[in-house]
C-alpha cells in the first residue's frame, strides 16, 4: 500500500481485493501518512468541533446551543458533496476532499452546514444566516472551481 502526488492528484495504491470499509480506512491512513510525510497539517474531528464554536461565536451568536452541533467529523464517503448535516441527531460531516484546502473554505463549508441545525432548507433565511461569513461567495466560487475541474456538478 502506498500513497503519492502526480501532479495536484493524490494516487493511493490498495490490493483489490479490499472491502468499501477496509479500502475507506486504509484511504484514510495513506492520506494522513502522505500529509505527516510532506509535512502537512492533519486536521482533526476535535478540530472540526472546536472550530465549530468559533464560527457559532464570530456569526451565530443569537442561536447559541441551537447551532451548536452534537458530532463534526472527516468522512471518506461523501464525492458528491463537500458537507452534510443531520438536524435530527445534531450531526455534521466534511468530505476529506477539503481536509487541505484553504481554511476560509473550510469555514464556509463547515458554517453552511451548522445553519442547517437552524434553518433545514436552502430558503432565503438560510441564505441571509450563511452570508454572514464575509468569504462566502468567494468561497463558492472556489468550491465551483474544484468542482468544474473535477467534471463534477
Amino acid at each position: 500500500m502506498s500513497a503519492y502526488r502526480d501532479g495536484e492528484r493524490v494516487v493511493v495504491l490498495i490490493p483489490d481485493q479490499f472491502s468499501r470499509a477496509e479500502e475507506s480506512e486504509w484511504v484514510d491512513r495513506m492520506l494522513a501518512r502522505l500529509a505527516a510525510r510532506e509535512g502537512r497539517l492533519v486536521r482533526s474531528d476535535a478540530e472540526l468541533l472546536a472550530r465549530a464554536g468559533r464560527l457559532i461565536k464570530l456569526y451565530l451568536t443569537e442561536y447559541g446551543n441551537q447551532a451548536l452541533p452534537a458530532s463534526v467529523r472527516w468522512v471518506s464517503n461523501q464525492n458528491g458533496r463537500w458537507g452534510s448535516c443531520t438536524p435530527a441527531d445534531r450531526s455534521i460531516r466534511l468530505s476529506h476532499r477539503i481536509q487541505e484546502m484553504p481554511d476560509w473554505v473550510i469555514d464556509y463549508v463547515l458554517l453552511h452546514e451548522l445553519v442547517h441545525l437552524i434553518v433545514a432548507s436552502h430558503n432565503a433565511q438560510f441564505w441571509a444566516l450563511v452570508g454572514r461569513y464575509p468569504k462566502t461567495e468567494r468561497a463558492r466560487g472556489y468550491l465551483e472551481g474544484v468542482a468544474a475541474v473535477a467534471g463534477a456538478p
